[in-house]
């Protein structure tokens, strides 16, 4: 067992079949007991696909905090904060919570304009119809591959890094458990899987914050840490960081990276549709608050934890006890993310080694479980049931919806076997995506928050995009580095070059496209989306239920819900039909999302950029202080709240069993 090497293989096929399993096993007896005592059975495809539009804004929170928190998302950022010091962490945190933020909007209108919808896919098939809606089709799935196959290689990459275990049979083993549990669940599966791995997530890392930052005799406080940074920025300047110090938001690169951030996460969420699925899950009257708590409780994740253990492996790189000594980190090692595995390593030893393989297990897992059930949904409901069945029972889509789990879980790891077998790591596939499908982004917001957009317009931002990126990003690294290869492609210039073409090329072909030749559009039309037939008679048949409820109460027909919920839901369905609280929460998301996007994005790092300073000690520990108190509002956002929303629920439904009131399936 090498030093870079700290545990036996064993523990890495423990950690990736045991725990995955282990998961597995108590999906299916929480599947069992929601099957057996409530409403929502996961046998029924709109509870397996959209949790029947139930979820309230805590878990949904907690599921956007986990989804949201990849594999890139903690080696990602320790690697931006090894590389640009304490200005890394602020711009990954900063530039991807945006997005999330933003996404707030949509959620709104999703729940205004088309809130029967499975897919944000249905809404520009019915706008746009079939051309437009394959092109679209291409850029979602395109964003889960490379979402799904960044999971699987930087996963795999630490599992390797700290047990030796075959880089391909993690690939091939991680997502296997994940794809047993959320067959057995469904949607509702990933939100209660989401929040366990998001508790385990949370107090993994408050355990390094106070191993680094309070008993760890190599640190041990922030003075400390800042002594050693100030140390390291003797020996190891950083290029383009004021007087090369590691304490400083006057970082050029960093700076560079946050622009790419703010681009290529604007890709991956509202193009992705797992997050769309968090808002058509979500209650309507609750949809905006669980994007706004979401995305300030993720925030402190990336932050938290790449200021500890990023900066730990910039303090201890000349420690005895950090793997590579007494040589710093190769290129290749800083590229795959395994900074923060050496941090761990250096700081806590077997322990550390074992807390951060068993939280990157918990990211790796959470986030791919979103993935599954949003490609299973695209699978299931734009091509299946829109091309190949258009009249399929809801048996067979759910039927579809397991098989193409399944496929899906295969799919992404013989991806990520291939990034791995030509060379492309997880550094060059994050820096590189955004330019990808950056084109497609305005299109696909437009699509739900703009009626005066029009097909061609759509269209031709979506696709123009696309060139305009790969032009940039090729044209820019043959003019600046001479040649064409998987180095100079995933330097920051040319990916900054194409990332900023593709969003912005994207946005003005479809504006000026769309005002060109406008098409009048009635959002009545995507309200329409899955609606009840015409021919029902809603009226009559609430009346006979209500009549049924009343005279037998343990009736297993009717089945009814616990009182709270159904009053809740009762409200919902009103939000629906009168749309001004929808209009108040549209505003809501405006302001919010627009003030703290200002606050995070300028307000707070552009005058630090500007004025070159160098953080002194005291300004340097009230930083670690603040973001010790973010990563504590965090825990109390998406773990604490789901409990407190949840209690009262389980609490009535005990309740009722216990009185006979609620009859067993």
């Amino acid at each position: 067992m090498s030093a870079i090497q700290p545990l036996p293989v064993g523990v890495g096929y423990g950690v990736v079949v045991g725990i995955g399993f282990f998961f597995a096993a108590v999906m299916c007896g929480i599947s069992y007991i929601q099957n057996r005592y409530t409403r929502f059975s996961t046998k029924t495809s709109e509870e397996f696909n959209t949790a029947s539009r139930s979820v309230k804004p805590g878990l949904i929170a907690s599921g956007i905090v986990s989804a949201w928190t990849w594999a890139a998302t903690l080696l990602q950022s320790s690697t931006v904060a090894y590389e640009y010091g304490v200005a890394g962490p602020f711009w990954y945190a900063a530039g991807a919570t945006v997005q999330i933020l933003m996404f707030s909007i949509l959620a709104c209108k999703v729940k205004q304009n088309a809130p029967r919808c499975h897919t944000y896919l249905e809404i520009i098939y019915t706008r746009y119809g079939v051309v437009t809606h394959w092109v679209f089709i291409f850029f979602a799935l395109l964003t889960n591959v490379l979402v799904s196959s960044q999971l699987l290689l930087g996963g795999s990459a630490v599992v390797t890094a700290l047990t030796g275990m075959n880089v391909y049979a993690a690939i091939f083993l991680i997502p296997l458990g994940v794809c047993v549990y959320v067959v057995l669940g469904g949607l509702r599966a990933t939100f209660l899987c989401d929040y366990s791995h998001t508790l385990i997530l949370m107090v993994i890392i408050l355990y390094f914050m106070f191993s680094a930052y309070a008993t760890n005799p190599q640190i041990g406080s922030p003075s400390a840490m800042y002594q050693l940074l100030k140390e390291a920025a003797l020996k190891r300047p950083i290029s383009g960081n004021q007087e090369g110090s590691y304490v400083t938001m006057k970082s050029n690169f960093a700076l560079i990276f946050g622009v790419i951030q703010l681009c290529s996460g604007s890709g991956t969420v509202f193009l992705d549709q797992a997050y769309w699925q968090r808002a058509i899950a979500s209650r309507p009257t609750t949809a905006v608050r669980a994007y706004i708590l979401g995305g300030l409780a993720w925030y402190a994740i990336p932050f938290g934890f790449a200021t500890t253990l990023g900066l730990a492996a910039v303090a201890l790189t000349d420690s005895p006890t950090f793997p590579t000594y007494p040589n710093a980190m190769t290129q290749a090692q800083v590229s795959a993310g395994l900074s923060a595995p050496f941090a761990a390593t250096a700081l806590l030893g077997k322990g550390g080694a074992v807390a951060l393989l068993i939280v990157l297990f918990m990211a790796v897992t959470s986030c791919a479980s979103a993935e599954l059930i949003a490609v299973s949904s695209i699978l299931t409901f734009d091509i299946f049931k829109t091309y190949v069945k258009p009249a399929a029972t809801p048996e067979q889509l759910i039927t579809v919806a397991h098989m193409m789990i399944g496929v899906w879980g295969l799919v992404m790891a013989i991806f990520a076997c291939i990034w791995n077998v030509i060379g492309i790591d997880l550094g060059w596939l994050f820096l590189v995506m955004g330019l990808l499908i950056g084109g497609a982004v305005f299109p696909a917001a437009f699509a739900i928050t703009w009626k005066g957009q029009t097909k061609a317009g759509a269209l031709s931002g979506a696709v123009t995009g696309l060139c305009a990126g790969l032009i940039a990003w090729l044209v820019t690294a043959h003019q600046y580095y001479g040649s064409l290869s998987v180095s100079t492609t995933g330097m920051e210039y040319p990916t900054l070059a194409g990332n900023l073409a593709a969003i912005m090329i994207g946005l003005i072909v479809t504006v000026s496209v769309s005002l060109a030749k406008p098409e009048p559009f009635n959002w009545d039309t995507t309200r329409l989306i899955n609606a009840p037939s015409l021919t029902a008679t809603p009226s009559s048949g609430s009346i006979d239920k209500e009549k049924n409820e009343k005279d037998h109460p343990n009736s297993k027909s009717d089945f009814p819900t616990v009182r709270d919920e159904e009053q809740q839901m009762r409200e919902d369905e009103l939000a629906v039909e009168e749309p001004r609280k929808l209009r108040r929460a549209f505003k809501v998301a405006c302001i919010a999302s627009f003030l703290l996007t200002f606050s995070m994005d300028f307000l707070i790092p552009i005058p630090m950029f500007l004025s070159h300073y160098i953080f002194s000690q005291g300004f340097f520990i009230a930083w670690v202080v603040v973001t010790f108190g973010w990563v504590f509002c965090s825990t109390a956002i998406s773990v604490i709240l789901p409990i407190w929303e949840t209690a009262g629920f389980f609490r009535d439904l005990y309740g009722e069993v216990v009185r006979g009131q609620r009859v067993a399936r």
